[in-house]
């Protein structure tokens, strides 16, 4: 029997623990209800025989560390990257519960990326009933990625430098389930802009407004990007004045940058913070930088690929790749030079949108890879 094939007759017991896992619902924002999810996490990993270490938090979810150790006490193990936090807020669940429609399973964070969680448990329980666990596994069960891994990202490169192998369980790239080689990195800025206030009908020469001056930079801002080089830049959200017969004092923008190079992310970050005022008497002040580094499709990650193609294809599974301007915490593990295998969760798609699902095959399909990935790599 093929490994795919042994796994569909854990099919009901797999969409069981998927059902489990959406339905604990896990806003980043929403400390206490990400972390009843860890603890849940952390009771099936302890049964499952893993080393579990918690790492306490203040404003987001715990984070947790298990770990198993392998037959061959390699020294360096194989990184997993999953993340329990969704963009869903809290009662998304009453509104979309969990459902199966076919060969797809519908719920608030099912592809962003609950389902990789449910992977990840079946192919540990899997291991270990089979006696099959060689390299050393940890498993970074992190709680803040969707907004930006603030508090993981030292955790996350610290286990990435001891790693043979990153394995990030982010979504594939739909439609065709492509795992991820390239990403770009993300930059978030801010840009503040102080004038002078006057009245605007009677002493308007006294002023000088900061929303004039903003509408200078924005522009200037805009022509910093280079499609050829992938370089996108978007000032998303801008603000400032207080009454129509006021010139603005003050006034603000935020700026979303997603770069292919490092040597692009220097050039931006060096350009946004000498940013220089038009208007006399304006000043200006850039906050900000870039929040991911990108995943550069590297020798090393062109190996790593290669390699899973390869095990894939004993599966008969057919494995593509893809670039995304979307970033990961596998940004952060690439930039390091660890070899990282990114994409690896579930096919289906929607992310963070009302139709987000998952394919059911998919879901057998991309856990026996996985498996097969941990016990090969």
């Amino acid at each position: 029997m093929s490994l795919i094939a042994e796994l569909a007759t854990r099919r009901d017991a797999l969409l069981t623990t998927l059902a489990t896992l959406v339905n604990y619902e896990s806003p980043s924002t929403e400390k206490a209800a990400v972390d009843t999810l860890s603890a849940w996490l952390q009771a099936q990993c302890r049964a499952l025989g893993a080393e579990v270490t918690i790492h306490p938090q203040q404003h987001y979810g715990d984070l947790t560390v298990a770990r198993w150790y392998g037959a061959d006490q390699s020294p360096s193990p194989l990184l997993v990257l999953t993340h329990i936090d969704t963009v869903w807020p809290l009662g998304t669940i009453r509104e979309r519960p969990f459902r199966i429609e076919g060969e797809r399973a519908f719920g608030p964070g099912i592809f962003d990326m609950k389902a990789s969680v449910a992977m990840m448990l079946e192919a540990i329980r899997w291991l270990r009933a089979n006696n099959r666990l060689q390299r050393s596994i940890v498993w970074l069960i992190t709680t803040e990625e969707e907004v930006g891994s603030p508090v993981s990202r030292p955790l996350i490169e610290a286990f990435a430098r001891e790693a043979a192998y990153v394995l990030c369980l982010e979504p594939p790239t739909p439609p065709r389930g492509a795992l991820k080689t390239a990403r770009k990195g993300v930059g978030m800025f801010s840009l503040h802009v102080r004038g002078r206030a006057a009245h605007a009908g009677a002493d308007p020469d006294r002023g000088v407004s900061a929303i004039v001056e903003l509408a200078h930079q924005i522009l200037a801002i805009q022509r910093l990007a280079d499609p050829t080089q992938g370089t996108t830049i978007n000032v998303g959200v801008i603000g400032g004045g207080t009454r129509p017969n006021v010139v603005a004092a003050e006034a603000w923008a935020q700026i979303d940058v997603r770069v292919t190079t490092l040597a692009e992310a220097e050039r931006i970050t060096q350009a946004l913070m000498t940013l220089r005022p038009v208007l006399e008497g304006t000043e200006l002040n850039v906050t900000g930088g870039i929040n991911r580094p990108p995943m550069e499709r590297t020798p090393v990650i062109a190996a790593a690929f290669a390699r899973a193609q390869e095990i894939g294809r004993e599966l008969g599974i057919t494995l593509e790749e893809s670039a995304t301007g979307g970033g990961s915490d596998g940004n952060f593990t690439a930039a390091l030079g660890v070899p990282t295998l990114d994409g690896l969760g579930c096919p289906g798609n929607g992310a963070h949108a009302v139709d987000e699902h998952i394919s059911i095959p998919g879901l057998l399909e991309r856990t026996a890879l996985l498996i097969a990935l941990l016990e090969r790599l």
